[in-house]
């Protein structure tokens, strides 16, 4: 399952600020894998199922608009 840039409203981009979560870890539905910023506010991106963070396809400190994806979760 994807983990998704979650839409923010007139936001175009945000930057992801850091990984909570590295590949190969579990994750609970819902639990926050990622913090992403944009115009200086700080936000959270969820799991969206649980599982393991298979993949980060969107490292640290590179932009992303919303609904893009940034890593996967494969069920555990």
């Amino acid at each position: 399952m994807n983990i998704v840039v979650p839409d923010l409203g007139e936001v175009g981009e945000v930057t992801v600020v850091r990984w909570l979560k590295r590949e190969g870890e579990e994750v609970e539905a819902g639990e926050a894998v990622a913090e992403v910023e944009a115009d200086k506010a700080v936000f959270v991106v969820e799991s969206p199922s649980a599982g393991v963070i298979h993949r980060i396809a969107v490292p640290e400190g590179q932009l992303a608009r919303p609904g893009a994806v940034l890593g996967h979760v494969r069920d555990g």
